[in-house]
């Protein structure tokens, strides 16, 4: 595992751990959008969106894109990537140790 994703794994999964912050990275994924359009589609005030996207933001989850006078939020896909692969290292080491103990679990007694 590169050095970077030990230090970033854990701020990326308490960051998506929470629903409010996994319902605006679904939103976003559809399309990009400003704090005050999320705050529209879902039942959380404008400042409590904007301390969530901060969150999302410091953690590389999302980032902002200027429009003229309005900042909206995409979904950063590489980031969100990454966070896929590791969750997929560590299921594929937990499917590997699950299968040892079932191994030893079913094997006759060698007394």
């Amino acid at each position: 595992m590169p050095s970077g994703e030990i230090a970033t794994a854990p701020v990326v999964f308490a960051a998506l751990a929470d629903d409010t912050r996994w319902d605006i990275l679904l939103r976003l994924g559809r399309s990009p959008a400003s704090a005050s359009a999320l705050a529209r589609e879902l039942p959380v005030s404008r400042q409590a969106i904007a301390k969530h996207l901060a969150v999302l933001q410091d953690v590389g989850l999302v980032s902002p894109e200027r429009d003229g006078r309005e900042v909206r939020f995409v979904a950063v896909g590489a980031r969100l990537s990454e966070a896929a692969a590791q969750l997929e290292r560590i299921a594929s080491g937990w499917d590997r140790r699950l299968a040892r103990i079932k191994m030893r679990a079913e094997a006759p007694d060698r007394d």
